[in-house]
């Protein structure tokens, strides 16, 4: 028998709506993530309006490190880690896939804990 896990975001800021969409954002050298419905992203992006249309680009995809952490770019993790991540995650409420790349932001949440 086939099995189907549907994870079901709702916004951060009024857990009453599903989020649409996860923004995400950094400032002062630390990258956030938050998950939102459309009007409270479109509310999000229209207070960051001002900011942005006066900042300059420093370039796209580029994530703030933890102050020398030493954590690898792009290297793959083991199973054996994986798998502790995945149930750490999963014991402490973020939603992770049973394969698949972990998000980064559960793999910081898990490295902050221990």
């Amino acid at each position: 028998m086939a099995r189907k896990v549907q994870v079901i975001l709702s916004d951060d800021l009024d857990e009453n709506l599903s989020a649409d969409e996860t923004v995400s954002f950094s400032l002062d050298g630390t990258s956030y993530e938050i998950d939102l419905a459309e009007k409270n992203a479109k509310e999000m992006r229209d207070a960051f309006s001002r900011y942005v249309s006066a900042a300059r680009k420093v370039g796209r995809g580029t994530r703030a490190t933890g102050g020398g952490r030493g954590r690898s770019t792009g290297g793959r993790m083991d199973r054996e880690q994986a798998g502790a991540i995945r149930d750490w995650a999963r014991k402490n409420g973020h939603a992770v896939s049973d394969r698949g790349r972990i998000p980064a932001s559960v793999v910081d949440a898990y490295e902050a804990a221990h």
